[in-house]
């Protein structure tokens, strides 16, 4: 089943940046997904398996190093295409 899956991740630091930064280069990594990032969200599109192993492998990482982060998601049944703006006409 493809799943598309949009998150935003909140680093509870003034220095919020770089711990985002990281955490989409780690998504990156991940070649089986599409990812699209925007200045409010990452969006991912693949394989339900391969989706949620990258995201909780990745959020797994963001939190190890004991700076506290909130990750808020949104998951969707439905391969949505995510490259390309809605029509909304």
């Amino acid at each position: 089943m493809r799943i598309s899956l949009e998150m935003s991740m909140y680093p509870l630091d003034a220095d919020y940046k770089p711990p985002i930064k990281a955490f989409i280069r780690n998504l990156r990594q991940y070649d089986q997904l599409e990812i699209v990032t925007n200045q409010m969200s990452t969006q991912l599109r693949g394989e339900f398996d391969d989706v949620m192993s990258a995201v909780n492998a990745c959020m797994q990482r963001s939190m190890a190093d004991n700076a506290r982060v909130v990750f808020v998601t949104k998951c969707l049944n439905a391969d949505l295409e995510i490259s390309q703006l809605p029509d909304i006409d």
